[in-house]
């Protein structure tokens, strides 16, 4: 029964990588490359090259994987790279099976074609990760150099990108390759979101010399949750409870509001929480819940074979 779950799990889990990378390549083949513009990674240089020779994005892109992938496969292990080199195969064919959409660009101007094309790349590409798959390119060199030389991937990949903007300024002009840092701003930005969730909730900490009553209040008034936090005064070092609520962005007014009825001097802090998982919010991914049921049921047969028991 596992078994089955978990393979349909997988299934939808690569249909979702696939749609990522078709809503992506359109992106690219609707907005980018009737502009001139290019994108990060693999593609970015495969879209010069498109530019000057005319030669198929898609496939080049798959070619210049191979030695990364190679890599991959020889540094980062057997399952790192089975799910890129699946990732990467599904977006080099979605690139060339979209490419007619150059002859429709439902916009002329290089800013629109940037901003939108950045968002629905971002869009596309944040599906895919959120799967926790990958497209390959410069995710590859960056994971690599954050294992073995402890680098910051962000870092790694900015760098190698910006190094493709250089190469486009050159040969293209400095105006292309500004609307294309634009683009990759607006992609970063999406793909971020995407994979933290748009839920955005607000993590509250409420301290008060009244929190016992605040606690009461939120729990009769809002039907969420508290917990106490124990806590001391620097200064003073007298024990007091931190209250600790998770709401949505919405009943943060009402929740001061509570907080400032029952005790105007409380000292109220608002976090931003993009992700909350547990009862009445999301829960983590299925393939993970799989996953660690089956490493907790070979630790626990492990277990009995170390004592003997059948």
């Amino acid at each position: 029964m596992i078994l089955l779950r978990m393979m349909q799990h997988r299934l939808l889990r690569y249909l979702g990588i696939t749609a990522g990378c078709l809503l992506a390549s359109c992106s690219i083949n609707l907005f980018l490359v009737p502009s001139h513009l290019l994108t990060g990674g693999a593609t970015g240089i495969a879209m010069i090259f498109y530019y000057l020779f005319g030669l198929p994005i898609g496939l080049q892109t798959f070619l210049y994987n191979i030695p990364l992938l190679l890599a991959a496969w020889r540094l980062m292990g057997k399952g790192y790279t089975f799910d890129v080199i699946v990732g990467t195969a599904i977006f080099s064919f979605c690139l060339d099976l979209t490419r007619p959409l150059n002859a429709y660009a439902p916009v002329n101007d290089y800013m629109l074609a940037a901003i939108f094309g950045g968002i629905f790349n971002g869009i596309g590409y944040g599906f895919v990760f959120r799967m926790n798959g990958s497209t390959g390119g410069f995710d590859i060199i960056g994971a690599i150099a954050k294992k073995y030389l402890s680098y910051n991937m962000g870092g790694v990949i900015f760098g190698f990108n910006c190094m493709v903007m250089l190469v486009a300024a050159f040969l293209f002009g400095v105006a292309p390759a500004m609307f294309t840092l634009i683009c990759m701003y607006m992609n970063s930005t999406v793909t971020d979101k995407v994979i933290a969730g748009f839920k955005n909730r607000k993590a509250v900490l409420i301290v008060s010399n009244q929190a016992e009553q605040i606690a009461e209040g939120i729990m009769q008034e809002m039907r969420r949750g508290v917990t106490f936090l124990h806590g001391a005064g620097g200064y003073t070092h007298r024990q007091r409870d931190v209250i600790m609520a998770v709401v949505n962005i919405t009943q943060v007014t009402k929740i001061k509001l509570i907080a400032n009825c029952i005790d105007p001097e409380a000292f109220m802090i608002i976090i931003s929480a993009n992700e909350v998982m547990g009862k009445g919010f999301s829960h983590p991914n299925q393939d993970l819940r799989d996953m660690m049921r089956q490493r907790i049921a070979a630790h626990e047969t492990a277990e009995k074979k170390e004592h003997g028991i059948k």
